[in-house]
């Protein structure tokens, strides 16, 4: 009967055993599922369907493959890592609970380099102030002020800046050892406590080295202080301090307290005693050992203490409770809690002690931790935290080093001070959250920055080996396309950063592809190279679709400098081309074609009447139109007239950039040149017209203007509500062409029966338009000016960036979607932003003024390209250094760049920092006041009714006595004209050694008049001042020697 019993026994052991394999391996089948959907997600390509896994879905199935033993809390650790980083490992046993590797062990990716922390950019700084065999025993950051306040044993307080440069320093002499210190907001002071005194120093005092209160005596040994933001008084702040016996104290320290007692010492001594019993302190026991540590968490409005007591190891409440005397709340720990610290993202509480564990607590839980970690294998001395990355750094006895993700509750990197003396071990440790580094201090100042840091502030920025020729992004898919003179091709997500897939020689070895495009609805892509060829990409996968062919005899004037996506669809693909050689195609192929053919071409050359820079077209009656977008026009025949008074002009050969305008009512196309000529083709009056900027400092006979390097269509957000970007060129065409096609014959006959005259009319009323705004033509120039114009060709406006050094080339223009703000890329690497959202409202008016809000230094050299996004509120800009990067738009703010290891934290700017190469911080340009405007001038009424010296009064009537006004009494705010002195001949040589090199000025009227009467001066025979100056002065020191 046994037997049969054991036998049974053992098949349900093995049938369980089948039982579990079999839902490790449907859990691994699901492990595997969630993992491609999460990096589809994060590479965009995701679509949401019926099968998609969250949360809740996925701890349902974890639940019925292994039943009640799988605890929530460790599948959500479980699902929080695969979601964060789909490509590290994990193991099924993480969902019990279980970790392999255990105490002894660290991860494989924590073994090699440093991944959170770059030790090998650690920076030591010598403490300069303390004593021999000195150490420092606290340290505290003061974000407000961006000071780090410290304080050592043998009664140094010292005040760093942000780059850990002393400030001010002081010794307490009546304290042999500091035990802790802080910061006092209000009173703007520093506080310590050392074993029986509480001390207040004045770092702004008169004195050398300020001057510091003592409050004297207090019972018990103090051992930790911190201040609490309670009080919106000004002038009073509140103490928290923890001692010997259990107890932590509440001190109200207020201006009077201070301030009344350094009125009363007469001497100004340095030293001021204060006694204790003057100040209402309120003290309560907490503990029932040492109060190790005591803080006031802003964000919980708590405060917190911990001891070594095992009961009472964490006390976590209101600061009312220090005074009424009602219960707190509790946290028990075996052996006590050494440290603690808050995370305000990840809303926890972390505490360690001689036990060796990390604890994570929820704030308003006591019974039980949330979370644990283990990896110490000595007591815990000191927690910060890395606020903006959610980690935990934890500092051992043995001055080992450990970093922890909060989110996934794993260990990051473990790093050892090996460098300090044997037996002094790191005592106290701060992190910078504005700087991203880690502070820690023993007798020497030890500063440990981040990776990422690191790799923003000292490494270059690279996003291709090579300069980037090309950047366009995909709206409707939130990615972006960059391409470099090699050729490589690569797009990337916008959110994260990361690069989803590149395409070499996508064009043939050794091409250079010099443009690309991509059409509305992100479907497709189409690039040009520089041996003229153009091909079309499906945009998801990289496949090539369509391709023009290479021509015969095919040379560098073929070369394709810009195009622009006119038309897309899976019937028909229509492109505008700007090729080197000035000539303007459009390209286009149907479904049934395979290759793509040149349908249009515009003229290359026009000539213009000398003083009326407009010619009239006509239609060409001999060329079929084979598409609905422009018209094929020829220019006028006879031009025999036009031999003695036209300047030739032949812009094909000139031209470096295009932009379209397709909307309701508007069809243009406008080209820049390399002389500064703007052509404007309008097909709505089948006219194209002339239009430069002449450069004022130029003599030349002919008109010269400076070269344009970008042009761009502004178009109000209410008229072109119907409008799409064609982000790559810029241009606009209108939604409804591409189904519009039933249409082309009224569009045809319309232009077929307009002459010249009927041209004329129209091209005076282009101004009214199906919507109540014209559009505005903008050129970026060579000289660093922006022009704008209007389709009349009359220039609006001329924009010269605010900067303090000379003008740069502009080389690249954006606008947002709803064309409120209008940016501009410079050759030396700066970004300009400008408001134009009233200016486009009436550009006729002189009121609605264009205001730069924004400058920053983007690049070290030449932009190429930039966008900006308007949902994720970001400006991307590429140069020719072969880095793409991101700003914040509204600030300025380095975000990073496309390429780096780690993804985009677009919504959090907290820490101002630079790329290596970027040296200047944004400026943000407010607007003047009017005050500001007016500066004061010299009033002659406020002058004439000021008392004046006997002297002046015995002057000529005919004398002005505002002359050498210097009285600020008679200052107004109307400016009076002022003459310049004229310069004539400098003064003679032998005369003086000095002041015969200076130059003389002659004045309006005589010397004589504007001269002191005195005495002992003798009447000079010259009329100019300095002469007269130095002759009496020579005259004097002879009869002196005689």
């Amino acid at each position: 009967m046994s037997e049969s019993k054991g036998s049974d026994n053992e098949s349900c052991s093995a049938l369980e055993v089948m039982d579990f394999k079999t839902a490790l391996e449907q859990f691994q089948k699901l492990v595997e599922k969630t993992v491609a959907q999460k990096t589809k997600e994060r590479l965009g390509l995701y679509i949401k369907d019926d099968d998609e896994i969250d949360y809740d879905e996925f701890y349902k199935t974890t639940l019925t493959l292994f039943g009640p033993e799988v605890k929530e809390h460790n599948v959500k650790v479980f699902f929080k890592k695969m979601c964060n980083n789909p490509d590290a490992r994990t193991e099924w046993c993480e969902i019990f609970g279980c970790f392999i590797g255990g105490n002894s062990a660290m991860p494989s990716h924590v073994q090699g380099e440093n991944t959170v922390f770059l030790t090998s950019e650690k920076q030591r700084i010598t403490y300069p102030v303390v004593k021999e065999r000195d150490m420092i025993t606290s340290m505290v950051k003061v974000p407000h002020l961006d000071f780090t306040v410290t304080s050592s044993q043998k009664g140094v307080l010292a005040i760093f800046n942000n780059k850990m440069k002393a400030l001010a320093t002081t010794t307490v002499k009546d304290a042999a050892w500091i035990n802790g210190c802080d910061f006092l907001t209000q009173l703007k002071c520093v506080v310590a406590v050392t074993e029986r005194t509480i001390v207040v120093w004045d770092y702004n005092s008169i004195q050398k080295q300020g001057s510091y209160f003592i409050i004297k005596p207090i019972e018990n040994s103090l051992l930790c202080v911190c201040t609490a933001t309670t009080s919106d008084q000004l002038a009073e702040d509140t103490i928290l301090i923890g001692d010997d016996k259990g107890y932590v104290y509440l001190i109200k320290v207020t201006g009077d307290h201070l301030g009344l007692k350094q009125c009363k010492n007469k001497k100004g001594s340095q030293v001021q005693i204060l006694d204790s019993k003057d100040f209402n302190i309120v003290k309560r026991k907490l503990h029932d050992d040492w109060v190790l540590k005591v803080k006031y968490i802003s964000d919980l409005n708590c405060f917190g203490s911990c001891s070594s007591d095992s009961n009472r190891s964490f006390v976590l409440d209101d600061i009312k409770r220090l005074e009424d005397n009602l219960p707190v709340k509790e946290f028990s720990v075996p052996r006590g809690v050494n440290a603690f610290t808050y995370c305000g993202k990840a809303k926890v509480i972390v505490t360690g002690g001689n036990d060796k564990v990390l604890r994570l607590w929820h704030p308003w839980i006591n019974t039980r931790p949330t979370g644990k970690l283990s990896g110490h294998q000595h007591s815990v001395v000191e927690i910060v935290t890395n606020e903006k990355d959610q980690q935990v750094i934890s500092l051992s006895f043995a001055k080992i080093f450990i970093v922890w993700d909060l989110q996934t509750l794993s260990m990051l990197q473990v790093f050892q001070d090996q460098e300090s003396p044997r037996g002094i071990e790191p005592l106290v440790m701060v992190f910078d959250n504005a700087c991203g580094t880690l502070i820690t201090g023993a007798t020497v100042i030890d500063i440990y920055p981040l990776t990422q840091v690191i790799q923003d502030t000292k490494q270059v920025p690279k996003t291709h080996e090579k300069s980037i020729n090309v950047l366009a992004y995909n709206r409707a898919f939130h990615q972006i396309l960059t391409v470099c003179s090699e050729s490589i091709l690569k797009v990337w997500d916008l959110e994260t950063g990361y690069q989803i897939y590149q395409i070499e020689d996508a064009h043939g070895l050794n091409i250079e592809v010099t443009c690309a495009a991509i059409e509305t609805n992100g479907f497709y892509l189409a690039t040009g190279a520089r041996d003229g060829t153009v091909k079309i990409w499906d945009f998801g996968s990289g496949q090539e679709v369509k391709t023009l062919p290479l021509t015969q005899h095919s040379k560098d004037e073929h070369c394709v400098l810009k195009l622009v996506y006119l038309k897309a669809n899976k019937s028909q693909h229509v492109l505008l081309i700007l090729e080197q050689s000035g000539k303007m195609k459009i390209i286009q192929g149907n479904e049934t074609q395979r290759y793509l053919e040149v349908t249009w071409v515009l003229p290359e050359a026009v000539l213009f009447l000398q003083g009326s820079p407009v010619e009239f077209l006509s239609l060409n009656p001999d060329t079929l139109q084979k598409h609905e977008f422009f018209p094929d026009i020829q220019l006028p025949s006879d031009t025999s007239s036009l031999s003695s008074d036209a300047e030739g002009f032949v812009p094909s050969v000139e031209m470096k950039c295009f932009d379209v305008l397709k909307v309701e009512g508007h069809s243009l196309i406008t080209t820049g040149s390399e002389n500064g000529a703007v052509i404007l083709w309008d097909f709505e009056s089948v006219s194209v017209r002339y239009m430069y900027k002449i450069n004022e400092n130029s003599q030349a006979s002919v008109p010269q203007a400076s070269g344009v390097n970008a042009v761009l269509f502004l178009v109000h957000s209410a008229s072109s509500s119907r409008k799409i970007s064609s982000l790559s060129s810029t241009a606009v065409v209108s939604s409804d062409i591409d189904n519009d096609i039933s249409d082309l014959p009224e569009y045809e006959n319309r232009y077929w029966n307009k002459n010249k005259d009927n041209a004329r009319s129209n091209e005076n009323n282009t101004q009214i338009t199906a919507g109540r705004y014209s559009p505005v033509l903008a050129s970026a120039h060579e000289n660093g000016y922006i022009y704008l114009w209007s389709i009349q060709g009359n220039l609006l406006k001329e924009i010269l960036p605010f900067s303090k050094y000379h003008p740069v080339a502009l080389t690249a223009m954006c606008t947002d979607v709803s064309t409120k703000m209008l940016l501009a890329g410079s050759k030396e690497g700066h970004v300009m932003c400008w408001s134009i959202v009233s200016f486009l409202e009436d550009p006729e008016s002189s009121k609605n003024q264009i205001k730069e809000e924004l400058c920053w230094m983007a690049h070290s050299a030449e932009i190429i390209g930039l966008f900006h996004e308007e949902q994720k509120n970001v400006v991307v800009t590429a140069s020719v250094d072969g880095s793409v990067r991101l700003w914040h738009a509204m600030n300025g703010c380095y975000l990073g760049y496309f390429g780096q290891p780690r993804k985009f934290e677009l919504s959090d700017i907290s820490r101002l920092i630079l790329p290596c190469d970027v040296k200047d911080v944004p400026v943000i340009i407010k607007e003047e006041s009017e005050h500001m405007e007016q500066k004061s001038m010299t009033d002659r009424d406020k002058w004439k009714s000021l008392p004046r010296s006997p002297s002046v009064l015995k002057k000529d009537k005919h004398v002005d006595k505002i002359q050498n006004l210097k009285f600020f009494k008679a200052l107004a705010s109307r400016k009076l004209p002022r003459q310049p002195l004229e310069s004539i001949v400098s003064g003679t040589r032998v005369t003086g050694a000095v002041y015969g090199h200076l130059p003389l000025y002659k004045l309006k009227k005589p010397a004589e008049e504007s001269i002191l009467q005195n005495p002992q001066w003798k009447k000079p025979e010259v009329s100019t001042l300095p002469e007269l100056t130095v002759e009496t002065e020579l005259n004097e020191e002879q009869n002196q020697d005689e």
